[in-house]
């Protein structure tokens, strides 16, 4: 058996595990490998930004999980899509650079997490940005990540804006400065027309270094400990298997579902879970693989009087030649397209003085990201409730890694979780009925618009409503001994091992995710080179 050696072992080459391999091999002194169960981002749909289309729910870009049914959703599975790829699920997400609220991290600091609130993490944001906008007290133009105003936008964009701003939330045009609420258009992780995914930012420049191992199609088998100490990674690799040693430290990184399937498989878990797999147990940690948060998104979609929608625009083979030429000629149109054009962060009455529901507005509709769009004008106005109560769990269904784990998402399973999604039906409605976009709406297609009754659109919201594709928290990162990793991201009850990546959130953030674990890991990068200094 192959046998190699490096100073840090990074597993997962996702949004976090790019950082990190930069970061850690930055001075040249300190050798790294970052090991990926997929191939390298060759596929050229993954550089187009509306390429999400293809590379979603495609087995060689993406890891196909699927939810268990779920009561909350009266039965329904849902499909889950995780970056196989390098760049992970930065390499297929939907380009959207949303940071969160400053109350999120300050409320990490609360519960035990210091040095995670938003004074903390701040200059981590900073330094991961480039911003098209230029530097100020809360972007950063020095870093790899280019963050950039979108190109692609349609008046019926403006007039969503317009219909939201008339129920009271304010036009706000950086929601990643001082405050979040209000509505305007997203800014996206892309550069001159193309995605700017973590692999794009932190790996092109780093690969060539010759302290810098990557290896591709590495599926992670297990850690292997001597007594508590994470030594080394069993990875298959085209059949054969190869250990892969760390002098200094292993660090995790394979995501919200990666990540604690991963140390399950090697030990570290309920115990009595581990015993029923045959696994014996390194560390009895009862807590990985709960706490799963994710957002649930209640899709609205509108046909529309007029044809002055995407569907129309690429209603047939022609108009979809001249969208790939323009492309081509100036990396603009609607190929340039994010997977959404507006947000909006807006107040329910259950809101708390701050914002509890988030949209994200398309001038198209479709059954699914990876379907074509319908053949009729439509809009779409997903909407997601920001702090949902609602906890999930995932676990490994057997010792063997390759087989995916048991998600459980239990969505819609409190109380409070269950009004929102209510209210938000009910706030969508009442954002199409404003004097902005009551023209432009000819039906209500989703959800049923007999639907009136509390009872009945809580329903509706149980038997429509989507991930938004951001699993976290499944490694609580905390200051408690039950918590998986301590505010060090080291995990608790072992040696020579973190995690770094979305799992380890204690709480989900307010909005998208990509960009909050992007700074999880340029901030445990500082964390981990001091402590092996």
């Amino acid at each position: 058996m192959t046998h190699m050696i490096f100073d840090y072992v990074v597993i997962g080459a996702g949004s976090a595990g790019c950082v990190l391999a930069n970061r850690l091999s930055a001075d040249g002194t300190t050798s790294v490998a970052l090991l990926e169960a997929g191939g390298r981002d060759l596929n050229p749909w993954i550089h187009v930004p509306v390429g999400y289309f293809k590379t979603i729910h495609n087995p060689s870009t993406d890891w196909c999980y699927q939810t268990e049914p779920d009561p909350g959703l009266n039965g329904r599975s849902l499909k889950w899509p995780r970056g196989k790829v390098l760049g992970g699920s930065s390499s297929i997400n939907g380009l959207l650079y949303v940071r969160g609220q400053h109350q999120d991290y300050d409320r990490w600091a609360e519960l035990g997490c210091q040095g995670w609130s938003y004074d903390d993490v701040l200059p981590y944001f900073k330094r991961a940005e480039n911003q098209s906008r230029g530097a100020n007290k809360y972007h950063g133009v020095d870093g790899p990540l280019h963050v950039s105003d979108m190109s692609f936008k349609r008046p019926i964009c403006d007039d969503f804006i317009n219909g939201v701003a008339e129920l009271g939330t304010p036009i706000n045009e950086d929601i990643n400065g001082e405050t979040q609420e209000g509505v305007g258009y997203f800014q996206l992780t892309a550069h001159k027309g193309r995605r700017c995914s973590a692999a794009v930012a932190y790996l092109k420049g780093a690969k060539s270094r010759q302290n810098l191992r990557i290896i591709t199609h590495a599926m992670v088998k297990k850690i292997e400990f001597e007594q508590r100490r994470a030594k080394q990674v069993l990875i298959e690799r085209h059949g054969e298997q190869t250990r892969v040693e760390a002098r200094n430290e292993i660090i995790l990184c394979a995501g919200a579902i990666g990540s604690p399937q991963i140390l399950q498989v090697s030990g570290i878990g309920a115990g009595s879970h581990l015993q029923s797999l045959g696994v014996d147990v390194v560390a009895d940690s009862p807590e990985v693989g709960q706490n799963l948060q994710d957002h649930l998104q209640i899709r609205a979609v509108y046909k529309t009087k007029k044809p002055v929608t995407l569907n129309d625009e690429l209603s047939n083979p022609l108009q979809k030649l001249k969208a790939g030429l323009q492309y081509i000629a100036t990396r603009t149109g609607p190929l340039s397209m994010a997977a959404s054009q507006v947000y909006a962060f807006c107040k329910t009455r259950y809101a708390n003085e701050r914002p509890d529901i988030q949209y994200h507005f398309q001038p198209l509709s479709a059954d699914s990201p990876g379907e074509g769009l319908h053949p009729f004008s439509a809009i779409t106005a997903s909407v997601c409730q920001l702090r949902p109560e609602s906890r999930g769990s995932v676990m490994a269904r057997t010792a063997d890694a390759n087989a995916h784990p048991t998600i459980i998402a239990n969505y819609l399973s409190t109380d409070l979780d269950c009004k929102t999604a209510i209210e938000a039906v009910r706030f969508t409605r009442s954002i199409m009925a404003t004097d902005a976009m009551k023209d432009h709406v000819a039906e209500e297609l989703l959800p049923d618009s007999a639907a009136t009754t509390d009872e009945q659109l809580l329903d509706q919201a149980r038997n429509i409503a989507n991930t938004i594709y951001h699993p976290t928290s499944t490694c609580r990162m905390g200051a408690d001994l039950r918590a998986v990793v301590d505010p060090q991201l080291r995990v608790n009850g072992v040696e020579n091992l973190r995690v770094v990546d979305a799992s380890i959130m204690p709480e989900i953030v307010s909005g998208n995710t990509n960009a909050p674990t992007i700074m999880i890991a340029e901030r445990a990068a500082d964390l981990i080179l001091k402590a092996n200094r």
